[in-house]
């Protein structure tokens, strides 16, 4: 099984924008977009980061 590569600040921080986008449209209550920032931030592979993205539709911006 082929591991995950380790997640950047910059994935990070791409992640987060989402999320901020997400609460913003009404996607996420600010109780769940806390919760997947505060695990974005925390997250150490850039499979952990899609996870906390992967009920949210596709990014248009």
């Amino acid at each position: 099984m082929k591991r995950d590569h380790r997640a950047s600040d910059d994935e990070r921080q791409a992640v987060v924008r989402r999320l901020e986008r997400a609460l913003h449209d009404g996607r996420l209550t600010i109780i769940e977009f806390d919760e997947r920032t505060r695990a974005a931030y925390a997250a150490k592979t850039v499979r952990e980061l899609a996870d906390l993205t992967e009920d949210l539709p596709p990014d248009l911006w």
